[in-house]
Formats: C-alpha cells, sequence, structure tokens
C-alpha cells in the first residue's frame, strides 16, 4: 500500500498541478547490475479517478506519466487536466519519479548509501522500479506511457521491457540509443557541475537551459539585447537554484543517460533496431527539427523501426524543450496528437 511520500518537494511554480504526494517503499530493489538500492522507495502522484488515497480506480484506463532528467512528477503537468490530453475525467494518471531525481530513491536523500556510495542505475531500472510501483498499486496494464526527454526514453523501454503491459506510447523528443552528442553534453554538464564550487548551477544553467535546450533562432527572437540574455541568465540561475535539485543527482541520472539502449533489453542482444521492431503498443515519436540535446534524427530513426509508429516533427523554434510547458505552441500540438492517440 503507497504512504506519503517522503522527500523534499521543490517550491510550487505557476502551471504545476498540485497533489497528495505517495511513495511505494520497494526493500533493497535489486538493479541490473547485480547491485541494490538499500530501502529503496519511488513517489508519485495520482491525477483523476482513485479508490483510495494514492491507488487510481479500477474501473478506468491507467495513463503513466514519466519524468525527464532532472525533473520530476509535475513535468506533464501540461498535458494533464480535464479536456487535456491526459483527461483527469477520462483516466487515472499516475505520475512517477524516477529514481535519482531527489524525490525517489537518489544519493541526496539515501541514509544507508549516502553521495557516492549509491549504486549507478540505469534507465531500465527506473523502469523496473516504476513497474514494481504499479504491481503494488494493483495496475496490470497502462493504457498508455507518456514522457519526454529521458521520460520519452524511459517510455520507449517500457514498450520493449513490457510489451504486454503497455497499449500506447507516447515518446516526445526521445532517443532509444544516447547518441554521442547527448553524452557529450552531458559530460560538458558535468564539468561544469564539478567546477562550480559553491554555486555548482551558474555555469550548468547556460549549458543546459539555454544552449542545449533552445536554439539561436528562439533565443535571437526571445531578447533584444545581449544585456537582456545575460541578465535572464542570472535571473534563471538563481530560480534553478532555488528548487533544490541535487547535483550529484543530476550526475547519477546523466550516466543513465549515457548508458542507455533498448538494445540492452535481455534477448536483444545488444541490438537497438531489433528491440525496437518488437514494440507492440501503438506509438507516436515527436521531436523537433533541431535539438541541441538529443539529436532529432535520432526520434525519427527511432520512429522509423518500430511498426506503425507516427513521427511527428514539431514546426518550433524551441529546440528540446519544445516538449516543455515553455513551447505553448508546441504544446497544443503535442496535445492534440496524445489525445488522438488515447483515443484510437
Amino acid at each position: 500500500m503507497p504512504g506519503l511520500g517522503p522527500g523534499r518537494h521543490p517550491p510550487l511554480q505557476p502551471g504545476w498541478v498540485d497533489a497528495p504526494h505517495h511513495h511505494v517503499s520497494l526493500g533493497d530493489f535489486r538493479l541490473e547490475s547485480g547491485e541494490s538500492i538499500q530501502d529503496c522507495h519511488v513517489t508519485y502522484v495520482v491525477h483523476g479517478p482513485q479508490r483510495g488515497p494514492g491507488l487510481p480506480a479500477a474501473d478506468v484506463p491507467v495513463v503513466l506519466a514519466l519524468s525527464a532528467i532532472g525533473s520530476h512528477h509535475h513535468r506533464l503537468d501540461m498535458l494533464i487536466g480535464p479536456g487535456l490530453a491526459l483527461d483527469t475525467r477520462r483516466y487515472a494518471v499516475v505520475a512517477v519519479d524516477a529514481l535519482g531525481n531527489g524525490l525517489a530513491s537518489s544519493p541526496s536523500n539515501a541514509a544507508a548509501q549516502p553521495g557516492h556510495a549509491f549504486p549507478r542505475f540505469t534507465i531500465r531500472d527506473m523502469v523496473a522500479s516504476q513497474a514494481a510501483v504499479l504491481d503494488a498499486l494493483g495496475v496490470d496494464t497502462l493504457h498508455a506511457v507518456v514522457g519526454a526527454s529521458m521520460g520519452g526514453m524511459q517510455a520507449l523501454q517500457w514498450a520493449v521491457s513490457c510489451p504486454s503491459r503497455v497499449a500506447r506510447v507516447a515518446a516526445m523528443t526521445p532517443m532509444a540509443r544516447t547518441t554521442p552528442w547527448a553524452a557529450a553534453v552531458n559530460e560538458c554538464s558535468r564539468r561544469a557541475l564539478a567546477v562550480g564550487g559553491s554555486r555548482p548551477w551558474d555555469a550548468w544553467v547556460p549549458l543546459m537551459q539555454l544552449l542545449a535546450g533552445r536554439t539561436p533562432v528562439q533565443v535571437d527572437a526571445a531578447f533584444d539585447s545581449a544585456e537582456a540574455v545575460i541578465r535572464w541568465i542570472g535571473q534563471w540561475t538563481e530560480a534553478w537554484a532555488a528548487q533544490g535539485f541535487s547535483p550529484i543527482d543530476w550526475l547519477y541520472q546523466s550516466w543513465a543517460y549515457d548508458a542507455h539502449d533498448v538494445g540492452g533489453t535481455p534477448g536483444f542482444g545488444g541490438d537497438t533496431a531489433a528491440a525496437l521492431a518488437s514494440i507492440r503498443a501503438r506509438t507516436l515519436v515527436a521531436a523537433p527539427a533541431l535539438d541541441l540535446y538529443n539529436p532529432a534524427p535520432a526520434a525519427r530513426w527511432a520512429a522509423d523501426r518500430i511498426a506503425g509508429a507516427r513521427f511527428v516533427e514539431l514546426d518550433t523554434d524551441w529546440g528540446h524543450q519544445s516538449a516543455s510547458a515553455a513551447d505553448a505552441a508546441s504544446v497544443r500540438r503535442l496535445d492534440e496528437e496524445i489525445a488522438a492517440l488515447l483515443s484510437a
């Protein structure tokens, strides 16, 4: 049975949908490396019909909403609510926290394995922990799994790891196998954190939120001078720091990001294309034409290898952040596309 979720929660932001926090304790959770996370817990919220606190209603379809790297169960709030794609009048939406995000078990909050004593985990371990949570909640099948960025990568892994459990997948700005470029961006981010000292986010925010997260066209349209964009960097750095995310949690999630390949799923022998070809879920993949973090061709490559998958190219200059609340036009398109997928 779920309990009230442990761990600190960042200050609520405009547009976030608040809900009671819950968690499932998984005991000593064995990872695919053979190591274990001691006293592992995974946190989540439920939006929509419930049969009890933290328990999705048994008579409505369940949608799993995933978090991205450095984010939490609010990541897809722009799509959750009455009349939106993840319509809380029609679906019970379980928005779950990924391992290492500071709310679920993480290096920053583990009493028995703090800091670098925490074992490294993978995106498949994230998916396995989420499956264990759904087992505890009595949810056998999922109407859909939805995620953006690392959430989209988890969504594709769900479809490979649990083909009989997932009916639909919406993966936004995903990769099925992390590209060298994305790994290079992550390594730059780790080095930025390492030299940050007492202000670790000062170099990380401009790199990840601006240079990797957007595009030159969007930035030039948003700011009318060098002074304006430099001022914005300072303001956004302070806003990010106020969220209280731990640098070591970013490190661990980024290592999982770097190592990801759905082809590493048991039974596929490292063959990424074969793993994607095994997906039976009705699949939607969406990405912009230009993404300076997860290269857009990687998303199209994955979609081309999933039988019947629909690929949507977002008409936007927002780059990687096109699958976030920042890009209102892309959110409207994604809302329409995902609503159609879930209704099919």
